[in-house]
């Protein structure tokens, strides 16, 4: 039987989570209205954390990110940092080793080049990158890197987001903080599911080897010859490679206290695409985690139909649809594709070439100008009515018909 884990709001009695949901609700009404009384899109309602005067407001949190990339996606890579970036939050960046030491070089200079990161200091490049090898387990090694770094580097976060070159963010992070404000600190967002169907025998019983573990050149997975069975000791579970981790689960696969995420670690040391399946099946199979998990990655994709392996390039039809989504971010979009600029005009005000603005930038915000070029308060959030949107994403994942019988199942 699954335990409850910290928070009483999570607990398995059916009366908790109506009420969590209803003082959720009631939450955002009260912001939403403040919102909508605004007559024009610079005059958003304004909260700050707490020990201010508005005590009443919950504490914002904040996201770490890693933000991945290969060689020739550093322009992808500096333009979503700059889609995403906030003063709170903190940022890793990584391109792997295809990429040139220029490249990674070019993106050091551009956040020492920028006056608000010089202050917070809150963009971390990797100089020594990591190997990557398509579908191997290097991609799951490379974003425990990325934790590592930032539990040692970057202590007061919240939330874990793993984005690549080819994500794009469909709000801003003012947007986004507001609306993580008013949720326990202790859910964790990936897709997930223990029904593994045709990947038991594509990925579950056959072994590879990844030649990135111990080649400095990429290659693709070695496959051998025998299979191996289903564990018995631990369930599978498997999903989305995107996830939003607390900070709690990200320290217990870097730090667990038990052997399970250093025993599932070597397991998935020989299973295709890994990054699709280790943390799912860390989080499900562990007492302390197993009812924290909301069965949402917080993105929008689309795929083919008849459905390939990956998702297809979203460009300007899919603009409707994935704003309707309600998700924070979506995958995938190809370099300099024309629903970017759309994106940053309609709906994050980002003007080409900076950041997104929000309530830490001090000037006022005219088409085609910097609002950012002076900031002052990292902790001033000014949400938009773009977070009605998500606000319903989160609230039907919330939903007592939603929550519960989605968990590790």
């Amino acid at each position: 039987m699954k335990r409850p884990h910290i928070y009483n709001t999570l607990t398995n009695q059916k009366w908790r989570i109506p009420i969590l949901l209803s003082s959720i609700f009631s939450l955002f009404l009260i912001f939403s209205i403040a919102i909508h009384q605004s007559s024009s899109p610079s005059h958003h309602f304004s909260s700050t954390i707490s020990g201010s005067s508005d005590s009443w407001l919950p504490e914002i949190p904040r996201f770490a990110y890693l933000i991945s990339g290969t060689k020739g996606e550093g322009p992808q890579v500096k333009r979503l940092l700059q889609a995403v970036y906030h003063p709170r939050n903190y940022y890793v960046i990584h391109l792997d080793l295809d990429a040139s030491d220029e490249e990674r070089l070019a993106l050091a200079k551009f956040a020492k080049s920028e006056a608000v990161v010089r202050q917070f200091r809150n963009i971390m490049v990797i100089g020594k990158a990591d190997l990557i090898t398509s579908k191997g387990p290097t991609v799951t090694a490379s974003i425990l890197h990325a934790v590592a770094i930032l539990l040692k580097n970057a202590r007061d976060w919240d939330w874990f987001i793993n984005l690549n070159a080819w994500d794009y963010p469909l709000v801003s992070q003012d947007d986004l903080l507001h609306i993580f404000s008013y949720l326990p600190r202790d859910l964790n967002f990936l897709d997930h599911s223990s029904d593994v169907g045709w990947k038991e025998h594509q990925r579950a019983r056959p072994i590879i080897i990844d030649p990135g573990l111990y080649h400095v050149k990429k290659s693709g997975v070695f496959w051998a010859k025998e299979k191996r069975s289903l564990p018995s000791s631990f369930k599978l579970f498997t999903g989305s490679e995107w996830v939003v981790l607390t900070k709690s689960f990200a320290d217990f696969c870097i730090w667990g206290w038990d052997n399970l995420p250093r025993t599932l670690l070597m397991y998935y040391t020989n299973y295709l695409s890994s990054s699709e399946g280790y943390f799912h099946t860390v989080v499900c199979n562990h007492k302390n985690y197993q009812n924290t998990t909301v069965n949402h990655d917080l993105r929008y994709m689309k795929w083919d139909n008849p459905p390939n392996q990956q998702p297809v390039n979203l460009t300007e039809k899919h603009f409707s649809d994935m704003v309707q989504s309600g998700a924070p971010f979506a995958h995938r979009f190809a370099l300099n594709d024309p629903v970017l600029e759309k994106i940053d005009r309609d709906l994050l005000r980002r003007v080409d070439g900076h950041f997104v603005p929000g309530g830490w930038c001090l000037e006022n915000y005219v088409q085609g100008n910097d609002p950012c070029v002076h900031f002052g308060n990292p902790d001033t959030i000014k949400p938009s009515v773009n977070t009605k949107r998500l606000e319903k994403l989160i609230l039907q994942l919330l939903d007592p018909d939603n929550f519960r019988s989605k968990q590790c199942r």
